[in-house]
């Protein structure tokens, strides 16, 4: 016996592991999660990866790698991804370029996302690629991007969480609490903003995320599990021995049963897959097992901890080829299904690995590893027993059109017997080929509206590859007609592309230079420096009206100022819009109390008088809205007439004892004061009014006498109001004010003393 050389042993190697390569590719795993269009409002339209046709879109449509959705004039849309969900505002164009276990990549080419990530694995991606930009999302949170519609800048917004922005060369970190807007692709021409109030778009995808973070149902099932949070308003859930907690529908007919209301489509890579009419039906259609509660159904979800795994279809499909209903045409092609229950095995359709088929069971069904393992390796299973096939009412046939043509399926049914279902035999498979409608899904006749195609067209900047284009299904049809109903595997769609590569998104892949950094502090263009803050940025106050230099008025101060100075406040810049908050305008009480205080009597100048104290009361509290304003005077009155101080002669008040009021210590100096008075003026105003002349001055008092017999110190400081402009009279120089006053004063002794003597003289000529 020859024994194999080397090179032998070496090339069955290769062989072998070429063969298992060749295995694991025919049989590569589709992905565990989908992305479900959860919510609608308005026109949505929708577009299968592949295809150029733009049909209305359907709630609890699973979208996959490739699908494209439009979002019209005042509407709305919501994707879900198990921990994130996609808002979509009007006038936006997404398409998801990947989405798969690890990655979500989606392309925005115009409009507005809202992003709310509640988890993130620290190897996965989740990816915006618009025109100027990638978008990294880091961190879970809630983010923001908009793309205008000429596709010549993007905004980003990080409202709590993380990001990353990749551009030609260049890269940086967005912080929360950080908006920007860039334009072009090297990052270099941006601004930025601080983060206003949010809108109502941002209140509406708030709302929708409050329904996670409050829903009953979340206790009984993983968070990961999609649709959750529409069970709550829709129905109730129940313990039940032997199954656990069960979730029961309550808005349902009597002789309602699952997978009745919606319709079929074809879907890659699963193939038949079920659409839903309910709002609540995807969960229950693409996750757990039902069974029959008394006269009721109830849907039993898989284990808590267990991370879901998504299947087109939880169902068990009876007839084959040859399987006939009888309607009024006469006998039809038919095909019928019912829901597998608990503990049952789901036997897909598409070619998966060992692992994925345990995984898409023990996620959502209590089911012993050796039935999985008996079930995965049999060929031909036909001793299975299934409960819900002897349920009235659980099995539901169409004829085939009806199911190719994706028709609602509640207005196609037909019956069948029960003798037929039980001797029909049960295969995993609806051995029924796809048409174009059933890829375009129930709405495939449905007028809808499209992109633009500058949009359709328009090139986005991405930091991850995205895979190729999807096959069309043209290419595939004649491939899915020989295969009787089941996917095609991966080695079976490579060998149906041609020798050109198909074409691909118009994505451009960049690479950053460097890691990301933080944004600089400026904007690194000059255009983007000076451009236009936000509408919400809060206009610039005026100088003249910020409380830093609006503090009242020192006592005194206005008497130091020239008339025409104190009249007027300096106007605020006239480029500058008219401020919020601005002071109001002194009230009637405010202008009488600054007004100038006659002069007080001559019992009552010891005391200091009302006026005198105020300016304790600002320094005391925040200023009044009138502080801001100038001094009341707007324009300076006429000087009034010099009037006599009744009991205050000249000689009781010596002129070197009058000083000018001091200011107030407390007060902090105001900014723009006029100029304070020079000697000249001081003593000039220190100066008593001029006397009457003789005949008209009083003889002095007793009163006055005594004051003029004090020591100067004794003499009180006039109040702060006697040295305003409206109460003091004309200037005057000091020396002629003094030389009057002695003259005067000469004047009124030598009447005073001839006076006397005339008086002796009378007394004594009398007898």
């Amino acid at each position: 016996m020859n024994r194999p050389s080397l090179r032998q042993l070496v090339a069955f190697l290769l062989f072998a592991l070429f063969g298992f390569a060749l295995s694991g590719w025919a049989q590569a795993d589709p992905p565990s999660r989908v992305a479900r269009l959860s919510y609608i409002s308005g026109s949505i339209s929708f577009s299968p990866g592949g295809e150029n046709d733009w049909v209305r879109a359907i709630v609890n449509r699973p979208l996959i790698t490739g699908d494209r959705l439009w979002a019209d004039a005042a509407a709305r849309a919501e994707l879900q991804l198990g921990g994130a969900a996609v808002r979509l505002g009007a006038n936006t164009s997404v398409s998801l370029l990947n989405l798969d276990d690890r990655v979500a990549q989606l392309q925005l080419a115009q409009g507005t996302l809202n992003i709310r990530v509640r988890a993130l694995d620290h190897d996965h991606i989740f990816e915006v690629d618009t025109p100027n930009l990638a978008y990294v999302i880091r961190r879970p949170g809630n983010y923001r991007v908009h793309v205008d519609p000429d596709g010549t800048s993007t905004l980003v917004t990080v409202r709590f969480g993380q990001a990353e922005v990749f551009g030609e060369g260049r890269a940086f970190v967005i912080d929360e609490g950080s908006s920007y807007r860039f334009y072009g692709r090297d990052l270099r021409d941006y601004e930025t903003f601080a983060l206003g109030p949010t809108d109502e778009f941002d209140r509406w995808a708030a709302d929708r995320d409050r329904r996670w973070e409050r829903s009953v149902s979340a206790r009984y099932v993983s968070r990961d599990l999609i649709g959750y949070e529409d069970l709550d308003e829709f129905g109730s859930w129940r313990y039940v021995e032997g199954y656990g907690n069960v979730w029961m529908p309550t808005r349902v007919a009597a002789d309602w049963a699952p997978y009745r209301d919606g319709h079929w489509a074809w879907v890659e890579p699963w193939g038949w897959t079920w659409i839903d009419d309910a709002p609540w039906g995807f969960a229950p259609s693409h996750y757990g097992r039902w069974a029959r509660f008394g006269s009721s159904w109830g849907w039993v979800p898989g284990p808590v901890a267990a991370r879901p795994v998504y299947a087109p279809a939880l169902v068990a499909f009876v007839g084959g080829s040859n399987f006939k209903v009888s309607i009024s045409v006469g006998n039809v092609g038919a095909i019928a299904w019912f829901p597998l229950g608990p503990r049952e095995v789901y036997r897909p359709s598409y070619a998966v690995s060992r692992e994925y088929f345990t995984s898409v069971n023990t996620s959502n069904t209590s089911v012993s590893s050796t039935n999985i393992t008996n079930v995965y390796s049999a060929t031909n299973v036909t001793n299975v027993t299934y409960v819900n096939q002897q349920v009235p009412g659980a099995v539901i046939a169409v004829p085939t059109t009806a199911f190719t043509e994706s028709k609602p399926v509640a207005k196609e049914a037909v019956r069948v017997s029960k003798e037929t279902v039980a001797s029909t035999p049960v295969v995993a498979i609806a051995p029924i080929a796809p048409a174009h409608a059933s890829v375009l899904g129930a709405a495939a006749t449905a007028p809808s509206s499209k992109p633009p195609e500058a949009v359709i067209t328009r090139a986005v900047v991405a930091k991850a590859a995205p895979p190729p284009a999807p096959v069309s299904f043209a290419a595939k049809q004649t491939a899915l007609a020989a295969n009787a109903g089941k996917p095609l595997d991966t080695a079976a769609v490579a060998a149906l592309k041609p020798a050109a590569p198909a074409p691909a998104p118009a994505v451009k892949v960049v690479t950053a230079a460097a890691p990301p950094v933080a944004l600089p502090a400026k904007p690194a263009s000059a255009a983007a420096a000076s451009a236009p803050a936000p509408a919400t940025a809060t206009a610039q106050v005026p100088a003249a009206s910020k409380p830093a230099e609006t503090v009242t008025a020192r006592p005194g101060a206005a008497s130091a100022a020239r008339p025409v100075e104190t009249a007027k406040a300096p106007p605020p810049p006239a480029s500058v819009a008219a401020p919020r908050n601005v002071p109001r305008p002194p009230s009637a009480d405010e202008r009488a109390a600054r007004a100038p205080a006659p002069a007080p009597s001559p019992p009552e100048a010891t005391k200091p008088s009302a006026q005198a104290a105020a300016p304790a009361s600002p320094a005391a509290s925040p200023p009044a809205r009138a502080t801001a304003r100038a001094p009341a005077a707007v324009a300076p009155a006429p000087a009034p007439a010099p009037t006599a101080q009744t009991g205050t002669p000249s000689e009781s008040k010596p002129v070197e004892t009058a000083k000018a009021p001091s200011p107030t210590a407390s007060a902090p100096a105001p900014r723009n004061v006029p100029r304070p008075p020079s000697a000249d003026e001081r003593a000039a105003r220190a100066a008593p009014a001029a006397a009457p002349s003789p005949a008209e001055a009083p003889r002095p008092s007793p009163q006055a006498a005594a004051m003029a017999a004090s020591p100067p110190g004794a003499v009180a400081k006039p109040p702060p109001q006697a040295a305003t402009p409206e109460s003091r009279g004309p200037r005057g120089r000091p020396e002629a004010a003094r030389a009057s006053d002695k003259r005067e004063a000469a004047s009124d002794a030598k009447k005073g003393e001839e006076q006397r003597k005339r008086g002796e003289e009378e007394a004594g000529r009398r007898p």
